[in-house]
């Protein structure tokens, strides 16, 4: 009987404004927060509100509501929850009223959806706290999965958060980390030798599946364009007996947003869940349902770090090029300086600037995986948006005297 477990990733950075040589020294407001461009921050979560969040989040309630067995999953990230506080209050009521229902569960990440691992375990562990606080006082609910940003995963990481106290974390189920393995199958970290059998259960994307909807589905690759309902629930049924759980993990803004509504997929969203509850075998899980219904079947040795992004799954969307290697280093060259001030504008500046996306916009990709970051990007090119990052980076170093 295998288990279908939607999870869905909310997030939308703080876009940095375009910042010139000429702000160095004159402008401590580094966010495109208060301009009138399209690429305002506030403009983008309304409409991105309008698109996806909002309606989405009516239907999934819908879906709740009609179907006792239907459940999902949703990352929410700090940067993200606390936009919507600001600029869509309605949006963050409705997903706290799908948390309600009971069959809603949230995960824990960083709070600025940061690669603060890959250079500092101390601030990653604060950005853990922190989030982890926001989901408490925003939804009454304390997280037990894991979920690092965009899903960058490896050994040591497992460890650091099966230490914090996690039952459970995400990951890509990329080819060349499994190999002959099925991702439909629950997997743990390597054993750390302290008498447990395994180490930290691992929920493994089936990266096909779950881009058949989130990338594919108005594609005219169909035989019946866009992917259908039904078609999709017999991919699923057929996976009866050779697996235990589908992951179907994507970003929420597929819904409206990346695949807009008149492609039909809130029509496939409405008519999933009966279509899969047809055959008796078929039920929905959260992350935490798939963990504790299913045993670990073996493990996943990951040394090197791996991801959900692009062809290659590795660090090379945000680390690939050194614009992007020397942003971060400098960036986090301050995180000393920044956290001896004691000053929370300061510290939270220098955080928001840690947020993954600042170095997504930077990637000199080219072909399929250069026009996604080219779709996601405010800026011109990646050139621009380094520019504006380092004009920014300067000016708080001024202020930091350093």
């Amino acid at each position: 009987m295998p288990s279908v477990c939607f999870y869905f990733q909310c997030h939308q950075p703080r876009r940095v404004k375009k910042y010139s040589v000429f702000n160095i020294g004159n402008d401590p407001h580094y966010f495109n927060d208060g301009s009138d461009s399209k690429t305002n921050n506030r403009k983008i979560i309304e409409k991105v509100a309008g698109k996806c969040y909002l309606p989405a989040n009516r239907l999934l309630l819908e879906l709740l509501n009609k179907y006792p067995e239907f459940k999902v999953s949703f990352s929410l990230s700090g940067i993200f929850l606390e936009q919507l506080e600001e600029y869509a209050p309605a949006v963050l009521a409705s997903f706290q009223d799908l948390v309600k229902t009971g069959r809603v569960e949230l995960l824990n990440e960083t709070y600025y959806h940061s690669l603060a691992y890959l250079y500092s375990v101390d601030e990653f562990r604060r950005q853990v706290r922190m989030h982890r606080k926001k989901i408490i006082d925003l939804f009454n609910y304390e997280p037990e999965v894991f979920r690092h940003t965009e899903l960058i995963y490896n050994n040591d990481l497992a460890r650091e958060v099966a230490g914090l106290g996690y039952r459970g974390i995400l990951a890509e189920g990329a080819d060349h980390v499994l190999g002959w393995r099925s991702s439909n199958f629950v997997y743990a970290s390597p054993s750390t030798g302290s008498g447990q059998k395994h180490g930290l259960p691992l929920l493994l994307k089936n990266y096909k599946l779950s881009d058949d909807i989130a990338f594919r589905f108005s594609s005219r690759e169909w035989s019946e364009y866009p992917l259908t309902a039904p078609k999709f629930a017999s991919w699923i049924t057929a996976l009866n007996g050779s697996g235990q759980v589908i992951n179907l993990f994507m970003d929420y803004e597929t819904f409206g947003e990346h695949q807009w509504a008149d492609t039909g997929i809130f029509d496939f969203l409405r008519a999933l869940p009966a279509e899969l509850l047809k055959h008796p075998d078929n039920r929905f899980v959260t992350v935490s349902d798939a963990l504790q219904l299913h045993e670990a079947r073996g493990e996943i040795d990951a040394p090197n770090f791996y991801s959900w992004a692009d062809t290659e799954r590795d660090l090379s969307a945000w680390l690939g090029n050194p614009m992007q290697q020397e942003a971060a280093r400098k960036l986090y060259d301050l995180e000393s300086a920044v956290m001896k001030t004691k000053n929370e504008g300061l510290i939270s500046n220098w955080r928001r600037l840690g947020t993954s996306d600042h170095l997504y916009y930077m990637c000199t990709k080219w072909w399929h995986d250069g026009d996604v970051h080219k779709y996601f990007s405010p800026y011109e090119s990646p050139y621009e948006a380094f520019i504006s990052f380092m004009n920014v980076l300067n000016d708080l170093k001024l202020r930091l005297n350093v």
